[in-house]
């Protein structure tokens, strides 16, 4: 049998020290196969977006670890985190975290060119997405011409920009209307069925949570069920 794309061993976080030390994650075990879509679901501060940042790699965990296709995180530096990271994984958030001075075209390029991919091929497959995202009418437009529902695309094509295995997205329709949300949620559903993405999606919305194969509750840093 082939290694899972994602699992997590015994996984623990928290901040501060002695009196003041918050556990925020509290022994968490998952497993998560190729093409897998997960919700991730619980109450405000139930470790939600702290076990995507660390599962993510813009934490490291305080214990316990987490393994892709057999790869050991813990035992990897920074550089290396960094460039796993920039490679293999995308990330949504609920504020698309657009440069207000540069095109949709140049947002989306930007993970490739960080990487040191050509422009040119860099703008190509920058191009390929936005069409993909319905927005190659909008490529020259900064982020203010632009809906809050087109930014989120634009924020969900440049995810996409480096052809990552794996998609996070924490509360991506958190912030847009319930129309405009529901162009994100089949936004979703398709890159799913297209391109066999895995994406774990931290979201109150019941019926984004639907559209996912699986769901799973965090209780108090815990997985209470899946």
């Amino acid at each position: 049998m082939s290694e899972p794309l994602l699992k997590v061993v015994d996984l623990y976080k928290s901040y501060g020290l002695g009196e003041s030390k918050i556990e925020v994650l509290k022994g968490i075990n998952l497993v998560i196969d190729q093409g897998e879509t997960v919700a991730l679901l619980g109450a405000s501060g139930a470790g939600k977006s702290t076990l995507m940042q660390v599962v993510g790699m813009l934490d490291r965990p305080t214990k316990g670890s987490i393994l892709y296709s057999g790869r050991d995180m813990s035992l990897q530096n920074d550089n290396q985190l960094a460039s796993f990271r920039n490679s293999y994984i995308g990330f949504v958030f609920q504020f698309h975290h657009l440069l207000g001075e540069f095109s949709a075209l140049e947002n989306v390029m930007m993970p490739a060119l960080i990487k040191g991919e050509s422009k040119q091929k860099a703008v190509a497959v920058a191009k390929e997405l936005l069409v993909e995202v319905g927005l190659e009418q909008r490529t020259t437009h900064k982020p203010g011409e632009l809906s809050g529902g087109e930014q989120q695309r634009v924020a969900v094509a440049r995810a996409l920009v480096m052809n990552p295995s794996l998609l996070l997205a924490d509360e991506p329709t958190g912030n847009l209307d319930k129309k405009t949300g529901e162009g994100v949620h089949e936004l979703f559903s398709r890159l799913h069925e297209s391109r066999g993405l895995t994406i774990i999606v931290v979201t109150h919305n019941e019926e984004l949570a639907n559209r996912m194969s699986r769901q799973i509750l965090l209780v108090d840093g815990k997985i209470y069920q899946s």
